[in-house]
């Protein structure tokens, strides 16, 4: 086997996969079998919903194993963490139907370029061949997916598996090692065959291999196992391991594998562009007393708390500490060896993706992903208001998945997310770690109003109350604009009907009519002309002049009626073809309009779906999205036109409106 030259550093595997794969059981069960437990986890505890970092020791190699969240809604905490792995371990189901699960890990981890291996679990439970997983997998795949072992089987399950670059059979042994056995005669004919395989597979990048398979050379086993590492490691191949958490079984191989296949810490250092060493933000936290904790993942040689780091705005500091992490768990260290993963206290402005070198310092800018679902929140008591902006912006510099917005609109707080369970953890967060309690609801749907038709109005403000009085006279033709047109202004004043100085107070007045309209919407896309006018040399004044065209407009908004707008977006679905149809479906069940589809660029198996939605419908569209796809489906939206509503709808909204304006 080749030589492990990677003893003296810690090196980092991110364990990836869909919720229920059991990402957090293999996890602890590395833990377990490496500090010489029986690797046996029954079952993981809950639904991971953040990144933990996890350091073991196996056979004097030290490793940061990072578990990362699977359900969809929280997959964003690991976008920064990912890229600072040396290797990514897929964790799948065995069941071939499930398959379609791991496209999104699949392709995550080839778009940064890291090394991967896949780790069939529950293994025990498996009722179908594992070649028909890997023929379901192989499709999701850019790389060939090399199986590292065959089960072997025995009253319909597995109980054993055979290592075909050993060539040697291992039975399962529950709560112990694997005991090494003969290759059962019935199996023989099968390793046989999948040994060439799988020879033939790892041959495509050595000529000289190739040769000897052509020319019938069994090859030397220690070349066999340097071609394995070497193509796994460039990325070439991924290789296949299979087991079960529940019982232990394949831990320990699984153990030995990272040993030889995963890559130092220096090849991470030059995908990342780190050079001259430093450190790496993977995430970033507000822990409480300890304050921010920037968690980072060493290289180019160990860095201690008395060291200098230049940080993302080229200022230079050093660590407040340094903390090795193992779960929840920190201990204050005074220096942290190249490879590992550490807390490091109270950095500012050091954010996640931030490269702190020695020298110079890079902030990597990383596409976000799009929020699918959002909620409107005020705080149950108005004194929290400062405190909630506070905890806000701590959660967003901790969330990549986050983002808090400003209704401009509508006047509201919007938590925008990865989905209702993103949202309800963010709201719990609020509570138990700031103390702030919110109210949260859907969003305002920003309607708008437009007039039915033209008018000529005169707007007149008249009011004597001692003294200087105030006067204001103005016409105004009015007439609807095209959609998307918005507001036009044109003075055609003559003669000096209206002194030029308040023509704008005109035109103000008029802007704030437009503020509500009948159904109590802003009115839009309105065209104003002042065409006629009066004034009185003592009386008339500015604040006279904007009362006269608030309420020539308001006036002409009696007059004309006016039309229900609403927002429509334009969605582009990301979907498996099998959820298309269904897709098709719900869009039009809540008033959209299908635009088009088409296969999904790289992505085998997958549509892109255009659709028209009016925003009113989006709330929880995301949530039947993902009832219809497994959790698959998402996607992005942008403002795209508004359209008249009429009939029932409309009068359902001009009803709550009624309700909501009390």
């Amino acid at each position: 086997m080749p030589e492990n030259k990677t003893a003296n550093v810690v090196r980092a595997i991110a364990v990836v996969g869909p919720t229920g794969a059991g990402k957090t059981a293999l996890t602890l069960s590395l833990a377990s079998a490496a500090s010489g437990g029986s690797g046996a986890v029954p079952a993981a505890a809950g639904q991971s919903t953040e990144t933990q970092f996890t350091a073991i020791d196996f056979m004097g190699d030290h490793y940061a194993l990072i578990d990362t969240p699977g359900a969809v809604d929280f997959q964003a905490d690991a976008d920064f963490a990912l890229p600072g792995a040396d290797m990514a371990l897929i964790v799948a189901d065995p069941d071939p139907e499930k398959a379609v699960l791991l496209q999104p890990f699949m392709k995550a981890v080839e778009e940064l370029g890291i090394p991967r291996a896949i780790f069939i679990n529950k293994i025990d439970s498996a009722r179908g061949r594992i070649r028909d997983l890997l023929e379901a997998l192989q499709p999701l795949s850019s790389v060939p997916l090399v199986a590292r072992q065959i089960p072997i089987w025995k009253d319909e399950k597995v109980i054993g598996y055979v290592d075909l670059a050993l060539e040697r059979a291992y039975q399962y042994e529950t709560g112990k090692p694997s005991k090494m056995i003969d290759i059962p005669k019935d199996v023989a004919e099968r390793e046989h065959e999948a040994r060439f395989h799988m020879l033939e597979q790892i041959a495509d990048y050595d000529d000289a291999l190739m040769e000897q398979l052509l020319s019938d050379v069994t090859p030397e086993r220690d070349v066999i196992f340097a071609d394995l590492v070497r193509e796994m490691r460039e990325g070439l191949i991924a290789p296949v391991f299979f087991g079960s958490t529940a019982q232990g079984f394949g831990i320990r191989r699984l153990l030995k594998a990272f040993r030889h296949d995963t890559p130092a810490p220096e090849f991470a250092a030059k995908r990342l562009g780190l050079e001259g060493g430093g450190a790496y933000v993977m995430k970033i936290s507000h822990a409480g007393q300890a304050g921010k904790l920037a968690y980072a993942r060493i290289f180019g040689g160990k860095v201690a708390d008395s060291d200098t780091l230049t940080l993302s705005d080229n200022s230079s500091a050093r660590p407040a500490a340094l903390f090795s992490v193992h779960g929840s768990q920190t201990k204050k260290v005074a220096s942290a060896p190249e490879g590992d993963v550490v807390a490091i206290g109270k950095l500012d402005p050091v954010a996640a993706g931030d490269l702190l070198g020695r020298s110079k310092a890079l902030r990597i800018e990383r596409k976000k992903r799009f929020p699918v679902y959002q909620l409107a929140i005020a705080t149950k008591d108005r004194k929290d208001d400062v405190r909630l902006s506070g905890a806000l912006q701590k959660l967003v510099e901790e969330d990549a998945g986050l983002v808090v917005v400003h209704d401009q609109a509508t006047h509201e707080i919007l938590l925008q997310g990865q989905g209702e369970p993103h949202l309800r953890s963010v709201l719990d967060r609020l509570k138990s770690r700031f103390n702030v309690e919110v109210a949260a609801a859907a969003p305002t749907t920003p309607y708008k109003e437009s007039l039915r038709k033209t008018a000529e109005v005169r707007g007149r403000h008249k009011k004597q109350t001692g003294g200087h009085g105030q006067f204001g006279d103005c016409v105004i033709q009015v007439k609807p604009l095209p959609r998307g047109e918005g507001f036009q202004f044109v003075d055609k004043i003559t003669g000096g009907a209206i002194p030029r100085q308040w023509i704008p107070a005109v035109e103000a007045g008029v802007k704030d009519a437009l503020t509500k309209g009948a159904i109590g919407y802003p009115v839009v896309d309105v065209s104003v002309t002042l065409i006629d006018g009066s004034f009185h040399a003592v009386d008339s004044s500015e604040h006279s002049f904007q009362q006269a065209g608030r309420l020539g407009m308001q006036e002409a908004i009696e007059q004309c009626g006016t039309v229900l707008l609403e927002p429509v977006e334009k969605l582009t679905i990301y979907t498996p073809s099998s959820g298309t149809p269904k897709i098709n479906s719900a869009v039009s069940s809540h008033n959209g309009q299908i635009l088009g589809f088409e296969p999904r660029d790289g992505w085998p198996g997958w549509d892109k779906v255009e659709v028209y939605l009016p925003q009113s419908e989006r709330q929880n569209f995301i949530i039947e999205l993902r009832s219809l796809t497994q959790g698959l489906a998402t996607f992005e939206a942008e403002f795209d036109h508004m359209v008249e509503v009429s009939g029932r709808r409309a009068d359902d909204v001009a009803k709550r409106a009624q309700v909501s304006a009390g």
